[in-house]
């Protein structure tokens, strides 16, 4: 899954990545592709059929000078 943005501020570019996958994830549904791209992204269905996200195993935040 590929989804990008960009924004005057942080707060901006912020609102903006949450509208962006928002409108990916709709889309997905409607195409019947979004199970799919859950699986591909690690996402398993548990015993009740509920979604669990993959473990983060790192976070990493790099300046550019």
């Amino acid at each position: 899954m590929d989804v990008s943005s960009c924004g005057k501020t942080v707060d901006e570019a912020k609102r903006n990545i949450q509208t962006a996958v928002r409108l990916f994830l709709e889309e997905a549904e409607k195409m019947g592709t979004l199970e799919d791209i859950l699986i591909e992204s690690g996402y398993q269905k548990d015993e009740s059929n509920h979604w669990i996200a993959p473990k983060i195993v790192a976070t990493e935040l790099i300046g550019i000078s």
